[in-house]
């Protein structure tokens, strides 16, 4: 009797053995991806070397193709088209000695989607590496190319890096873009505050998705009750990777500076009435229809409190806005260092 487990014991060495299985699960999984990935750079790298001109690569490739696939019946990925996308792929990344060891970190199909719809080495770098980090899947992966996280964080202003742990840096800047399309709403260009209040929350799994996909609602004029006088915030949401609140100003008109004190008192009486003990800091978004880049920069420089200034649109922007506006390149690899 006196060797038998506690039940506490027990419960330690069953924890401990299964924590052990979904390493090893994790371990053999990392395996085979890396295999995998080998192998397809390998193909492409053979391909590439032993192609001789235009005419060779393509009745060549179908053949191997035929050929591979009548060796190993079943086998995925050897098409014709497959064997060209492995061909690119070396040639895409051999001659990038940051890129290529970051190919072998994430899966095939997040590798082909990042070749494909990404035009530079710097927009590729980033999305490998926010890939990896925060172990998006294919579906998230697309969502946040389709929607332009690249240039929503090289543009976004706020004060995450002086005021926020650096582990939690990064997804902020991704969850607080530069600008916002709410072309879902049936709203003129001229709106008030409440009408554009109103409309996201007649369409909030849209306004949702628009945000990002990883939050979710808390309330709309959300009551704050300080001594005998009342506050409210506009909208406030839970972001569920950095476990923390998000209170959103509404503003129609162009930022001013006396928004952000505004939000520093929202976000302190937050903390102190609405964060539970094992939440983050909440963060601050003010939302504006248009902004002054030099205006926001000042304004954010002494806050204490985590804020950004992002911009909304109820109708699509053109990209051609953005030029002139996109940092240079030693900003953007300062970007990607830190990712």
């Amino acid at each position: 009797m006196g060797n038998e487990l506690t039940v506490s014991e027990y419960s330690e060495l069953i924890q401990s053995i299964k924590n052990r299985i979904r390493t090893a699960q994790q371990d053999a999984l990392k395996a085979v991806n890396t295999e995998l990935i080998e192998l397809c750079w390998d193909v492409g790298r053979v391909i590439v070397e032993k192609q001789q001109g235009d005419t060779w690569g393509k009745s060549i490739v179908e053949q191997l193709s035929a050929d591979i696939n009548k060796e190993f019946p079943g086998i995925k990925g050897f098409s014709t088209s497959g064997l060209w996308r492995m061909k690119m792929f070396y040639e895409t990344y051999s001659q990038t000695p940051i890129l290529a060891p970051l190919v072998r970190e994430i899966g095939w199909t997040h590798n082909i989607l990042i070749m494909e719809k990404c035009k530079d080495d710097a927009q590729r770098e980033f999305y490998l590496r926010t890939a990896k980090k925060f172990a998006w899947s294919k579906n998230v992966l697309t969502e946040q190319i389709k929607d332009q996280a690249y240039e929503k964080t090289l543009l976004s202003q706020t004060n995450f890096n002086e005021v926020l742990p650096e582990v939690v840096q990064e997804q902020a800047k991704l969850a607080v873009k530069h600008e916002y399309i709410f072309d879902f709403l049936e709203l003129g260009e001229d709106h008030s505050e409440f009408q554009l209040q109103q409309a996201l929350l007649m369409k909030l799994e849209q306004f949702l998705r628009e945000m990002g996909g990883l939050f979710t609602f808390v309330g709309s004029n959300y009551r704050l009750q300080i001594n005998d006088k009342e506050f409210f915030i506009d909208l406030v949401l839970y972001h569920r990777w950095l476990k923390c609140l998000v209170a959103i100003d509404l503003k129609v008109g162009e930022f001013q500076p006396e928004h952000v004190g505004k939000m520093q008192f929202n976000l302190a009486a937050l903390d102190d009435m609405a964060k539970l003990p094992d939440e983050n800091p909440s963060i601050g978004m003010i939302l504006c229809k248009s902004k002054d880049k030099t205006v926001v920069e000042y304004t954010l420089r002494d806050s204490a409190k985590p804020i950004g200034v992002s911009e909304y649109k109820v109708s699509p922007s053109l990209p051609d806005e953005w030029l002139g506006q996109i940092p240079d390149p030693d900003q953007i690899e300062q970007l990607l260092a830190e990712v």
